[in-house]
């Protein structure tokens, strides 16, 4: 309850800020002191506004994303977007946050971390996680984009953990042409246990290295996994190679927040990509017609400032046959070398500190859409 009222008063104190330079502009007022405070609430990304400083981040003109990635989807400025996803759509801010490099793992971005906190988590998954940030709707308004539309099509669900994305997945697919791979052995359990994925096949295994031939499959999905994935460009590379010619990847993930105590805590806890970032991967892997929808709770009302665990559908089209064109190094984390406990410990705790944080923020979002009168920002 402390740490709802804590981002209520911030959220708030963010917003009163915002009115109060306006005020400032219109009545000439010096408004140095007020830039100071919205620089604290809005992280150190806002003072390049301040200075006058022109952003090169997604949705402004000066970036090179302007207009060239979402070519369905439309571009991600206010303007452009579509009136049949306007409603889940914000004016971007991401560009305006500075998240921590993908090449800097956070606390439950190592595998073997990632292993031990769904040993746990498994437990509870279905029923208090998925609630809050991963609905039915959600689900199947996130697969859309994947093009499930032949029943004899052969799918891989990379980290379908309970199967809660797989069974979105078979609405549309025979289960017996799914295959259900995890890296915990918990999570998969639980998916064994759901009568409707009786005939799927489940494998136990790393996402940045996937037991699959190449050109095995029609369709690629990911929901949930790339925010545990060391190595985020080579989980992307790998799914363009299992994919078969002209078939489609879909990525379904977390979002950086721009609000400067969920940065905080996002950043600590684990992977929360730029919506720019997942285009980056999916490009340099050698994907096509790469597009990115944006998803989100229908409580939070198109929010997107304290980030989101499931936020965006990225999508690509495998354009020839064989490998991904990519070369990379040695794997980012060997899970075959010994482990520090003390440093782990360390490490697993303090990650599981910062995700109760995530824990909060949908109920707080929640209560916030109760007591808000429908058509005004929350």
């Amino acid at each position: 309850m402390y740490v709802e009222c804590l981002i209520w008063f911030l959220d708030s104190s963010n917003s009163m800020v915002q009115k109060q330079q306006i005020v400032a502009q219109e009545s000439g007022l010096p408004c140095l002191s007020m830039s100071m405070a919205s620089a604290m609430i809005n992280g150190a990304g806002s003072v390049a506004l301040m200075r006058g400083i022109k952003p090169e981040g997604l949705g402004f003109v000066g970036s090179e994303l302007h207009g060239r990635h979402f070519p369905k989807m439309a571009s991600v400025s206010a303007a452009r977007i579509p009136a049949s996803v306007s409603k889940t759509l914000s004016t971007p801010r991401c560009s305006l946050s500075a998240s921590r490099p993908a090449s800097q793992p956070r606390f439950i971005q190592h595998k073997k971390e990632a292993f031990w906190f769904y040993r746990f988590l498994s437990i509870v998954y279905d029923h208090i996680i998925n609630p809050g940030h991963w609905t039915e709707d959600m689900r199947d308004e996130a697969l859309e984009p994947a093009d499930l539309n032949n029943k004899n099509m052969i799918v891989v669900d990379v980290g379908g953990g309970t199967g809660f994305t797989t069974l979105g997945i078979i609405k549309h697919v025979d289960a017996k042409n799914v295959t259900i791979l995890d890296q915990s052995p918990h999570q998969l359990a639980k998916a064994k246990q759901k009568e409707p994925l009786k005939a799927c096949k489940f494998i136990e295994g790393d996402a940045e290295d996937l037991p699959f031939r190449t050109d095995y499959a029609d369709r690629y999905v990911s929901a949930g996994s790339i925010e545990y994935w060391p190595d985020p460009q080579r989980g992307i590379k790998e799914a363009y190679r299992v994919l078969k010619l002209g078939g489609k990847a879909c990525v379904i993930g977390p979002v950086h927040p721009t609000f400067w105590l969920s940065q905080f805590f996002a950043d600590a806890w684990m992977l929360f990509p730029k919506e720019e970032e997942y285009i980056e991967w999916f490009q340099k892997a050698g994907f096509k017609d790469v597009q990115l929808k944006r998803i989100g709770p229908k409580w939070y009302r198109g929010v997107r400032r304290h980030g989101l665990i499931m936020g965006c559908s990225v999508t690509g089209v495998k354009p020839a046959s064989g490998d991904s064109p990519l070369q990379l190094g040695p794997k980012a984390e060997d899970v075959s070398e010994p482990v520090n406990r003390y440093v782990f410990m360390y490490r697993f705790l303090l990650g599981v500190v910062a995700s109760a944080y995530y824990v909060l923020v949908p109920i707080y979002m929640w209560l916030k859409d109760q007591i808000v009168p429908k058509g005004k920002p929350i």
